[in-house]
């Protein structure tokens, strides 16, 4: 099978979406029109590269920037609150998903693609492959759905206890359970195709065979588990150039310049419900260490002035950035963790949600992150230490320089499309 279109579907934050866009980037250049379904906010973004976009529904995204996404992301409050906030958040859901599910069916009823790649979020798309009768690949930027003893799904606490990493993933599957009547109804409704009946058939319909899983992180961040099927494929980190051409602003140069190194600190796609508290606490925690810092709004909007020894920055790519500095705090999202172990700089990771306590475990692991703060647990004290373990230790530095060295020799892209060129010649 010779391709001639691709449709990418992928929901979630910049970071989710990012990899994607490589992906898409690295189609065109085979000469393969690419159609990327996603979040509306990001359209100008991705057309503005020569990608189109069929713009998607941003309400789930925008749960992120409610009072009670905020609760969600950054705790602080009662357990009886988040029950009831989850209960709020939860009733959003379904209608949200409906709109979500229709999308993707119509964004690939008229593009007609050859074959899809799929982000669980958008866990519609394989049921619309099958719909169609092309093959489909799941994409993950974390280690969430194939079962492995190795270790347990990205996010989830390790439990020294036989059979519990494996068990683990069952969590996972179920957790999509709640989806199986909605997906059974739109198969049946709108796809004309049979219900399905096991939780693990939302992101896996039997129909469909064997789905290949595209791990896009490299082996020398998580080692391939042995015990993983071979439809589970670790391609490597797919990537964007995006440093190359850019013109920074004067005096972000100068102020990186007129110094030692400063510190990164940035939580990207994570909100807060109070930007100024939290603002307050970096620009304290950075003076605690006797660091200067280059502080990225981010999501949070955070409320920092921009002072002789703390640069506030807009957007900028951080693979020209994040090189330049003495280390880098973040949230640790995939994206940004990916990043920050391309720079061959030490990492200090703030967890706040979901995989990024994996990552945060992992960064120390492989000894290029400091001990990781979560955001429950912030505070002035706590995060200057951090940062002062990241930029004093000098294995962090030492392992850092290392592990970028091996990234930088993969081409994570490149690795996807040539499983995925064998798989469709193969079928």
């Amino acid at each position: 099978m010779t391709p001639q279109r691709a449709l990418i579907c992928t929901y979630g934050t910049r970071g989710d979406v990012e990899p994607s866009l490589a992906l898409a980037k690295a189609l065109q250049a085979e000469g393969i029109e690419v159609l990327v379904a996603t979040s509306v906010r990001f359209q100008d973004w991705i057309e503005g590269m020569g990608i189109a976009c069929y713009p998607m529904s941003d309400r789930s995204l925008a749960i992120i920037e409610t009072p009670d996404g905020k609760i969600l992301l950054e705790g602080g409050v009662s357990l009886f609150k988040r029950i009831a906030t989850i209960k709020r958040l939860k009733k959003q859901a379904h209608p949200i998903n409906d709109k979500l599910m229709r999308q993707t069916w119509e964004a690939a009823r008229d593009f007609k693609p050859d074959f899809i790649v799929y982000h669980p979020k958008l866990f519609t798309a394989p049921h619309v492959a099958e719909r169609l009768g092309i093959p489909a690949f799941l994409a993950i930027l974390q280690p969430i759905i194939v079962p492995t003893s190795a270790f347990p799904p990205a996010g989830l606490p390790r439990i020294p206890l036989p059979g519990c990493n494996r068990l683990s993933y069952q969590l996972i599957h179920l957790s999509f359970s709640i989806f199986r009547k909605a997906i059974s109804r739109f198969r049946q409704e709108i796809l004309g195709l049979p219900p399905i009946h096991k939780a693990r058939e939302v992101l896996f319909p039997a129909a469909m065979g064997t789905i290949p899983v595209l791990h896009a992180f490299s082996h020398h961040v998580l080692p391939r588990p042995d015990d993983w099927p071979d439809h589970a494929i670790m391609t490597g980190y797919w990537r964007l150039d995006k440093g190359t051409g850019y013109t920074p602003p004067p005096e972000l140069t100068a102020f990186i310049k007129a110094g030692p190194p400063p510190v990164f600190i940035g939580f990207g796609s994570m909100t807060s419900a109070d930007p100024k508290e939290l603002g307050q606490l970096v620009s304290g925690a950075l003076r605690k260490a006797g660091k200067r810092g280059v502080v990225a709004r981010g999501w949070a909007d955070l409320a920092v002035d921009t002072a002789d020894d703390i640069m506030v920055i807009e957007p900028t790519p951080y693979d020209w950035l994040f090189p330049q500095m003495a280390a880098v705090v973040h949230h640790g999202g995939a994206g940004t963790t990916a990043e920050g172990f391309h720079a061959g700089v030490p990492c200090a990771i703030c967890p706040f949600f979901g995989d990024q306590p994996g990552w945060a475990r992992i960064s120390v692991d492989l000894g290029v992150g400091a001990t990781p703060v979560p955001r429950h647990k912030l505070t002035e004290d706590t995060l200057a230490a951090a940062i002062d373990e990241a930029v004093s230790t000098p294995a962090l530095r030492s392992n850092a320089k290392v592990l970028a060295g091996k990234l930088a020799a993969e081409n994570g892209t490149e690795n996807a499309l040539r499983y995925i060129f064998q798989y469709l010649e193969n079928r």
